[in-house]
């Protein structure tokens, strides 16, 4: 591994966002000190809070990272702008979303950083993936995020298809 074991997740309802999501991970791919280890399936998802819009797809990532948290995010905020995601409502539409999750079971706060995601433990559009990417990540106080999503409904939440619908590593 090339550096520290981190996850992040990848969301979009506008346009076409498995090529979001393709064009994200292959770009990631493409980093310096970032590599690519493995992809969860695909989710489709209800939106939470915001306007009325469409569902969001969802997934997560586990990177293989030589970047400090801070750079991992900026060069995620550039995939997330090359996308065309327009920031001017909050939970609202967008072209893609990503978020840095988990961090080698580390918390990590930062100025516009908070590791883990602040709601995660109570998003199941979030841990999912992030549980099949990573079943071992624990949270900050030593629980295991599969035990948290098995605590969480199901509703709205549901497996769209495997990971090959937005990920090719060849």
């Amino acid at each position: 591994m090339i550096g520290a074991p981190c996850a992040i997740g990848l969301g979009g309802n506008v346009g076409d966002v498995t090529a979001a999501f393709r064009a994200a991970l292959a770009a990631l791919d493409r980093t310096d000190g970032v590599r690519v280890m493995a992809v969860s399936s695909v989710y489709r998802t209800a939106p939470i809070g915001g306007p009325d819009q469409d569902d969001y797809l969802n997934a997560a990532a586990l990177l293989a990272c030589g970047l400090d948290p801070v750079a991992l995010l900026a060069a995620l905020q550039v995939l997330e702008a090359d996308a065309g995601r327009v920031r001017d409502e909050r939970w609202g539409p967008r072209t893609l979303d990503l978020d840095l999750l988990w961090w080698d079971d580390r918390p990590i706060t930062a100025p516009g950083l908070e590791v883990p995601h602040p709601r995660l433990h109570e998003r199941r559009f979030a841990l999912a993936p992030l549980v099949e990417v990573a079943p071992r990540a624990k949270a900050p106080d030593g629980t295991p995020y599969a035990e948290l999503l098995r605590a969480l409904p199901e509703d709205g939440v549901a497996r769209l298809g495997p990971a090959s619908l937005v990920y090719d590593p060849a």
